[in-house]
């Protein structure tokens, strides 16, 4: 390599912004704290799950403990979503039924993607989405890195066509365990108001918003606001 080509490769590199840089942290900070957080709740899981399965016992429901479902991931890639099992095992099937039975039905699953009064929630299902708690093996999907602790909501592969053009956006960060979707409303939010609110926190993320998101969502489990 000549030196006149030398000079004008060193011409045209260009030092990355501050702003750049501070992001570049800011997501290696998100990671670590993903990690321990991570680790925390899956320690934690162990002795909920022989709580859980023993709930389940109690009601007669001797089916598999934990649900997984294929969702949406960051550039769109498909992971398998861990939860406990708050419904009957078919409820897919039971809620096409259920659209087929019954129109209001199919309509406020169309809009919202979900049932305000869902039947195929079981009694001990209601015990834990009241408390939040089908949601924790989901840290064991933040300790693998398919989700973050904060950020988009998990959406479904049927549901990229109804997220339209928001789908692009929303797909540049791993989905969360919470989200802004969480703390402005929840189960009260139509399917377009979370998409809209997934697209405002992947523009506008920085890691003093998530710290934010957390603590309101503290807040909100611990008064069981809005939780379905």
């Amino acid at each position: 390599m000549s030196k006149s080509q030398g000079i004008a490769q060193t011409e045209t590199y260009t030092k990355p912004s501050l702003s750049i840089q501070v992001k570049g942290i800011s997501y290696i900070i998100k990671r670590i704290i993903d990690i321990l957080a991570g680790f925390a709740g899956c320690l934690l899981l162990v002795p909920l799950y022989f709580y859980v399965r023993h709930k389940n016992h109690q009601e007669g429901d001797f089916d598999p403990i934990f649900f997984r479902q294929k969702r949406i991931g960051k550039n769109g890639t498909l992971f398998e979503m861990i939860k406990f099992r708050s419904m009957v095992p078919d409820a897919e099937e039971k809620l096409e039924q259920l659209m087929e039975e019954n129109s209001e039905i199919k309509k406020e699953y169309e809009t919202n993607k979900k049932l305000k009064n869902d039947p195929r929630i079981t009694k001990a299902g209601e015990f834990l989405r009241r408390t939040s708690l089908d949601e924790f093996p989901q840290f064991i999907n933040v300790l693998k890195g398919e989700m973050t602790l904060i950020g988009p909501r998990p959406y479904l592969p049927r549901e990229k066509e109804d997220m339209g053009e928001y789908y692009e956006q929303i797909i540049q960060m791993k989905p969360g365990l919470g989200g802004l979707w969480q703390v402005r409303g929840r189960s009260d939010l139509s399917f377009v108001d979370r998409c809209l609110l997934d697209v405002e926190y992947t523009r506008n993320w920085n890691i003093i918003w998530d710290f934010k998101i957390l603590l309101k969502t503290i807040q909100i489990v611990l008064l069981r606001k809005g939780a379905i």
